[in-house]
């Protein structure tokens, strides 16, 4: 046999026969009521494929950690309040999801993983720091999320991730952005929507892949310049943050579809914006602007929904 799939079977615990299936691949019992895992198991020493989210695990047997032929793991939605250094040892993983756990902090080993190129899920634990480590050697990930956490700051070494298309960190306390955000130059994607964030640093201009940049529900008073040196951005999401004033850089966006700036503190806004040819939808209620730009009717005439 070389795949095991028991999802969703109310299963409370697996025999320890288990580690006789020796020639098993996949190993998928996601959605059960598992507490522990047997020893056993780590004598499946062909594992490539393991799904065990959603059940009641507390801990993993230290057996568990070596599978070095493994790719892809799945350990969300369980009870685990800490990985052990031993971690590192999986050398093959390509895709690791420990979301939704109660970690609190990650062993330095995770950045050992240098195989991880798909996705690594971090979400929805109770992480307050990264490991500076955890960036040093992942040159190659894809796709990182860490929402709904309690960070307070990203280490400044994330710039290494230069193969990231796909960031999202919302949901945290972060109060600023690092520098060097601006070497991820193939980034398209980067969610930071509700967190402290009271600026941006202006090497955000650097993302010329940039296509989605979500920033709403921060403190953010003011915005760079460098903004409109995004030549490829589609969707900018600012509502509720407490700008006072747009910069008039902002016009450059000739690929922007998609502007929020709901419930802001805007009192008037950048004549430029009638420039924008692609914009689809412009959302600027909730604000103390005195009177409508002339260059509203154009954007409507376009066919821009224009919500004042």
């Amino acid at each position: 046999m070389e795949e095991l799939h028991a999802d969703g079977n109310r299963l409370t615990a697996l025999p320890t026969s288990l580690g006789q299936l020796a020639l098993l691949e996949t190993l998928r019992l996601y959605d059960n009521q598992l507490v522990s895992l047997p020893e056993s198991i780590g004598q499946l020493t062909r594992l490539k494929d393991i799904s065990i989210g959603r059940n009641r695990l507390a801990a993993l047997p230290e057996s568990f950690w070596g599978f070095t032929q493994l790719q892809s793991l799945n350990t969300a939605e369980n009870r685990l309040t800490e990985l052990p250094e031993s971690i590192g040892n999986l050398m093959g993983l390509q895709t690791l999801d420990v979301g939704h756990n109660a970690l609190t902090a990650l062993p330095e080993s995770l950045g050992r993983l240098v195989n991880l190129t798909f996705f690594l899920y971090l979400s929805n634990n109770c992480l307050t720091a990264l490991p500076e480590s955890l960036f040093e050697n992942l040159g190659n990930l894809r796709y990182l999320n860490v929402t709904d956490n309690r960070l307070t700051e990203l280490p400044e070494n994330i710039g290494k991730l230069t193969g990231l298309k796909e960031l999202r960190i919302y949901h945290n306390q972060l109060s600023r952005l690092p520098e060097s955000l601006g070497k991820l130059a193939n980034l398209r994607e980067l969610h930071a929507m509700d967190n402290a964030l009271e600026a941006l640093p202006e090497s955000i201009g650097n993302l010329q892949e940039l296509r989605e940049l979500r920033l709403f529900q921060n403190r953010l008073t003011f915005l760079p310049e460098s903004l409109g040196e995004l030549a490829n951005l589609k969707v900018l999401d600012l509502r509720n943050n407490h700008l006072i004033a747009l910069p008039d850089a902002l016009r450059n966006l000739r690929s922007l579809t998609f502007l929020d700036v709901r419930a802001n503190r805007l009192v008037s806004l950048p004549e430029g914006f009638g420039e924008l040819l692609n914009l689809e939808k412009l959302d600027v209620r909730w604000n103390k602007i005195c009177a409508d730009p002339g260059w509203i009717q154009q954007l409507e005439e376009r066919g821009c929904s224009v919500y004042v």
